[in-house]
């Protein structure tokens, strides 16, 4: 499940690769799990059924990232398909480069009696995983074209001595529970303020618009 970021210096190329390696696994496994089997107060379960499903295009934002790798069915074997608030579940992600950046999409859709509650403990799985810290606690955003807020915020992961800056925005409807995060191989541990999580809002909203689509059938 390692991406493959493009132009990374040449001496530091495995070290790069573990590291972005090690910050997926936080995502899928952490993340997306937590979000399924999270202890709630238990919904009333919809019965309408799902309005949306997750993909993974081959590409995102008109090209500026290009699909690595689809980890779909790695995510499905360790995603049970119902919880406390979650029913019918299935998972979907891919990791995307993009010059220096590596991207990653990571959700679960199916029915989600809480929405929020499902937002938060996706972003708990992320943060209470092995060696990682809340940098910048999360808040929520307005993206600019107007799209539902997003919940946006920065965690920093230690991976073999290296820190690593991991900035992302999470969303959840009645079907999705997902989210995006991005690490730059050219700059690994950048300081956590000085992310824009604005910025990364709006381009997560871009994102949602093509990875999240009407649920068919």
């Amino acid at each position: 499940m390692v991406p493959q970021p493009p132009q990374a210096p040449k001496s530091n190329t495995g070290k790069v690769l573990g590291i972005v390696g090690a910050v997926v696994g936080v995502l899928v496994l952490g993340g997306v799990a937590s979000a399924v089997v999270f202890q709630g107060g238990g919904g009333s379960k919809q019965s309408a059924g799902p309005k949306y499903r997750i993909t993974v295009p081959q590409s995102l934002v008109g090209g500026k990232y290009s699909l690595a790798k689809d980890v779909s069915q790695q995510m499905g074997a360790q995603v049970p398909s119902d919880g406390v608030n979650a029913h019918g579940i299935r998972a979907a992600g891919g990791q995307y480069t993009g010059g220096t950046t590596s991207l990653v999409v990571s959700g679960i859709y199916g029915t989600i009696d809480d929405p929020e509650e499902g937002i938060d403990h996706m972003i708990n799985g992320m943060t209470k995983s092995p060696g990682v810290e809340v940098a910048v606690p999360e808040k929520k955003f307005t993206p600019s074209d107007g799209g539902e807020p997003l919940t946006c915020g920065v965690d920093v992961k230690a991976v073999a001595g290296q820190k690593v800056t991991l900035e992302f925005c999470a969303w959840g409807t009645s079907s999705t529970t997902a989210t995006v995060a991005q690490t730059d191989a050219a700059d690994l541990a950048k300081a956590p303020e000085s992310v824009d999580l604005q910025e990364l809002a709006d381009e997560t909203s871009k994102i949602r618009s093509e990875v999240q689509v009407p649920a068919t059938g």
